[in-house]
């Protein structure tokens, strides 16, 4: 219910918005909540339930794409490291290994560093540091899957390597890679929001809940309005992401049983 309320005021920002996110209005500025502006206003006048209806936005976009193209990433990488094995998985795991030695959130901040802050460089730079817990779960599951006997029997019927990945061993690993893809979606979520208040993610006046918190740090104590509602909105936004993907685990688990 958390989640199809928030995809739900995210689609319908331009119908639900009294104002448009980015305009300003000095001589309204740090405004307490009132039935004019529901969440308050910013230090330039802007409504804050405005900029945090277009946030949730932005904060979807890049949970959602960044687990889209890490999944793939991490299914492709996984699936040829699991079923050849040898040298190719020895290469292949030892370069996971290296990316998983550094803090995720570090690796994020030098990538966006140097390719320049962004909506694209962000998406791009979580990408790159997303796809190793996926290509570790991936090849697992294959390495349990390729000794199965329906697969050796696929092999004896002369199915190609790619044929049997593809028909025999992707839609078994449907199932965990969608558990991880809503764990990956919230920390991507939580990644975005940090380089957006490090000032490395979306840029102004796009507005974002991490930029938003790092813009209303400094008026904490005169208007703390300004982080609380993007603060809540973060919060709610992984804690509904991580309670479905508790109850997609408990589910798939009495399923198998």
């Amino acid at each position: 219910m958390i989640l199809l309320l928030l995809l739900s005021l995210a689609l319908l920002a331009p119908l639900l918005a009294p104002y448009s996110p980015t305009e300003q209005n000095l001589e309204m500025d740090l405004l307490a909540p009132s039935r004019e502006h529901l969440f308050g206003t910013d230090k330039l006048g802007r409504d804050i339930f405005s900029r945090v209806l277009y946030g949730a936005r932005i904060s979807l976009l890049v949970g959602i794409s960044t687990v889209a193209v890490s999944s793939l990433i991490g299914l492709f990488v996984g699936s040829v490291s699991g079923y050849l094995g040898g040298r190719t998985d020895n290469l292949l795991m030892r370069l996971v290994d290296v990316l998983l030695a550094f803090p995720g959130i570090l690796l994020a901040i030098a990538f966006t560093a140097v390719l320049g802050p962004g909506l694209n460089h962000v998406i791009l730079a979580l990408c790159l540091i997303g796809w190793t817990g996926y290509a570790r779960l991936v090849r697992g599951e294959i390495l349990a899957l390729r000794e199965r006997e329906y697969i050796h029997a696929a092999k004896a019927l002369g199915g190609s390597p790619a044929r049997i990945v593809r028909l025999h061993m992707v839609p078994n690993l449907l199932p965990p890679l969608l558990i991880q893809g809503t764990f990956g979606m919230a920390a991507a979520i939580l990644a975005e929001g940090s380089l957006s208040f490090l000032g490395l993610g979306v840029q102004p006046p796009t507005p974002s809940w991490g930029a938003m918190l790092s813009e209303g740090r400094q008026f904490l104590l005169v208007a703390p309005h300004l982080t609380t509602f993007p603060g809540l909105a973060i919060m709610l936004t992984v804690l509904g992401l991580n309670l479905v993907g508790d109850g997609l685990r408990d589910w798939l688990e009495k399923k198998k049983k």
